[in-house]
């Protein structure tokens, strides 16, 4: 998220070959470079299963090596490879580890850099530059709706399995499978594990997490999601980017920060639901990313909400 001086050709490949840009692009699904985070992210994805995590990496590769190929200055910082690492996870979601899954996640992580470039230039352009408006997960959320409507024939559907427990222990549950869906794993110790390594990264990361995850599942029960798809984290997952984007990234952190990210927090609720009942196909994070993306423009009007 930091500014950063234009490295040559050379030197941007180069760090699209390190394996530290690979684990950093990793830790940025959160906002975070932090090498630890990145592994720590990583190994929840083993805990959903291992070829998840290899489709997950071969994304994040393409996307990191095609960012540095068209010129992209922050590919040092994992900037490159998040989204690419999200549309393998996908990948796995809808097609499972059959053979087409590796092209495609391949594909898809190529597709995610170009799809970021186009935007990164879309808000550096007027009148939207005033804004500072982050592309985020925008590219990753095109492209796997992109590969999902057209890889129907290939999806794999499994039975659901619906973990049933009383509503505390739902809740409870909620506030780590809530981090974990975020890469589209629904498990508590993959939770553990994120939220783990985003404490690692900064303990305000780690706690608008919480409260974001919190937030979000209070909410889920307010407006009458049903409790399995509370308890799996489907309902509260975009509330938990939301609550970090807007206390602590992309807003200097105050109180009238964690104020605004907890309404943002609620309103990501609200929109999840709405976009759950409009569309059968995923949405994805596209719940936290228009309600970010409205939140900061909102914020330049506002005196006590600064940018980094």
């Amino acid at each position: 998220m930091a500014a950063s001086t234009s490295p040559t050709p050379s030197s941007r490949l180069g760090s699209a070959v390190d394996p530290r840009s690979w684990a950093d692009g990793l830790s940025q699904i959160f906002f975070q470079r932090n090498v630890w985070t990145g592994l720590l992210i990583l190994a929840a994805f083993v805990v959903a299963d291992w070829r998840m995590a290899v489709l997950v990496l071969i994304g994040a590769i393409a996307g990191t090596v095609t960012g540095a190929l068209i010129g992209a200055d922050d590919v040092p910082l994992g900037m490159q490879g998040f989204c690419g690492a999200l549309l393998g996870a996908a990948v796995y979601t809808a097609l499972g580890a059959q053979g087409w899954s590796y092209p495609i996640a391949l594909v898809g992580g190529i597709a995610c850099a170009f799809v970021t470039w186009f935007f990164v230039h879309l808000f550096a352009s007027r009148p939207l530059a005033r804004f500072a408006l982050p592309a985020t997960t925008a590219p990753f959320c095109i492209v796997a709706g992109v590969m999902h409507a057209t890889t129907a024939r290939l999806q794999e559907r499994s039975p659901a399995i619906h973990v049933t427990d009383d509503t505390a222990v739902t809740y409870l549950r909620s506030l780590l499978t809530n981090v974990s869906e975020v890469v589209l794993v629904s498990s508590v110790w993959a939770g553990a594990l994120i939220l783990l390594g985003l404490f690692i990264a900064s303990w305000k990361v780690g706690l608008a997490a919480v409260m974001g995850s919190a937030v979000g599942s209070l909410c889920a029960f307010a407006l009458g999601w049903s409790e399995s798809d509370i308890g799996e984290g489907l309902a509260g997952y975009s509330g938990v980017l939301t609550a970090i984007a807007l206390s602590v990234v992309f807003l200097r952190s105050s109180a009238a920060s964690w104020v605004y990210a907890a309404v943002g927090t609620v309103v990501t609720a609200v929109v999840t639901l709405g976009l759950n009942d409009a569309f059968d196909a995923p949405h994805y994070t596209w719940p936290y990313i228009l309600t970010t993306w409205v939140f900061l423009v909102i914020a330049v009007a506002v005196p006590a909400l600064r940018r980094p």
